[in-house]
Parts: C-alpha cells; structure tokens; sequence
C-alpha cells in the first residue's frame, strides 16, 4: 500500500483512556484524522452513526467482509469490528494522517498489508486505576466490567507487538508524549522509549479478581 500520510495504530485494554488520548492529539495536530470503524455493536445513547461508529447489520458486515472492504476486522466481545480500507487508502493519499483505535488482532492484520505503519500500546498505570476508570464511564454492569478485566490481561500480553507504550497516568503527559511519537515518526526519527518493565508485569499478574 502506498501512501503519504502516516498509519497510526493505537491499541489498549478497555479503560486505558485510549479515546480521551485520540481526541486530544486530533486536537493538537489538525491533519490527524480518526478513521470511523464499522461495527455490528448496537448503537448507546448519545453515539452518532458516522461519527462514533458506522452501526450496521450483522447481514451488513458480512457482505462487506465478502467483499474485501475490511483492511482489518476482528470480533470483540460479542460483536464484530472493521475499518475499511478505501476510507483509510483516500485519506492516507490525501496526505492525512489516519489514527485507528484498534485491538491487537486488527493491529496483526494492518501489519501484513502496511508494515510501515506506527503502532502505540497504552497502559494504565496500574490494575486499580483499570478498573476505577472501567467504572466510572457508567457504560456496563459489574459482570461485563468484570469480563473486560480479565480480558485486558490477555491484551496486555500483546504490548511487545507495539512500537511504543505509552503509560496513561498523568494524562496531560500522556497526551504529549503520543504528539511526540507521532512528530518524531513524521520526520524519520526514534521518540524515548521508557523502560515500563515493572508495571507491565504487575498488570500482567492478574488473577481474576474484582476488587
């Protein structure tokens, strides 16, 4: 795939802030577009079709799948997940920047199709702040809260796959620190790569428990 524009993939467990993060580097750096997933997820209260997600058919998303229109497309807790590939390929040849918030598994698809792409890992700082975040969005119900927990764990696992990670604890700082992967990429260089050794093993050492 030939483009213009830089590929980023930003991949984190749920509760990372990873959307938080996304908005506010689209507000810093006006060429970055966020690329819209389908997905066959019902539509929440307060989302737009179009914005938030493009909400279609379980019939819909197979039909496009047939039809080669997914770069990447995954199954994520009960519902299936795409981007498609002719909005990604238009703005990248637009000379845009596309962001997509994605899982380790689409992250491996894009990877075949577009090796050059960058790819950001975030963390929380650690698993009681997860799940206190997981909580306050007021999106699902202890049992659902529960099985994302569990679940970050094995997407955690995959965070050597990333060419950075990046730890959401101060977000401000956070926030700066995503600008400058993505300005260092743009002009060929390497931004610091900390060393999150301890914390990734902490949160790696999950046992299933709900505090």
């Amino acid at each position: 795939m030939s483009t213009t524009g830089v590929l980023l993939m930003i991949a984190a467990p749920s509760g990372a802030g990873k959307t938080s993060l996304v908005n506010a580097l689209v507000a810093r750096q006006p060429n970055v577009h966020v690329s819209v997933s389908y997905t066959t997820r019902p539509q929440r209260n307060g989302e737009i079709d179009g914005r938030n997600y493009h909400f279609v058919s379980p019939e819909q998303f197979l039909e496009m799948g047939a039809a080669n229109s997914f770069l990447e497309h995954a199954w994520v807790f009960g519902h299936n997940y795409g981007t498609s590939r002719n909005d990604v390929i238009r703005e990248l040849d637009a000379g845009h920047d596309v962001v997509l918030e994605i899982d380790w598994q689409g992250a491996r698809q894009i990877r075949m199709e577009c090796p050059d792409a960058l790819s950001v890992f975030i963390l929380p700082p650690s698993r009681v702040t997860l799940l206190e975040r997981l909580r306050d969005r007021g999106l699902d119900d202890e049992a659902v809260i529960r099985r994302r927990t569990v679940a970050s764990v094995n997407e955690m696992s995959h965070f050597a796959e990333f060419d950075y990670v990046l730890v959401n604890d101060d977000f401000d700082t956070a926030a700066a620190e995503l600008e400058a992967i993505l300005v260092a990429h743009r002009q060929g260089l390497e931004a610091p790569h900390p060393d999150h050794g301890s914390l990734i093993a902490e949160l790696l050492s999950y046992d299933g428990a709900i505090e």
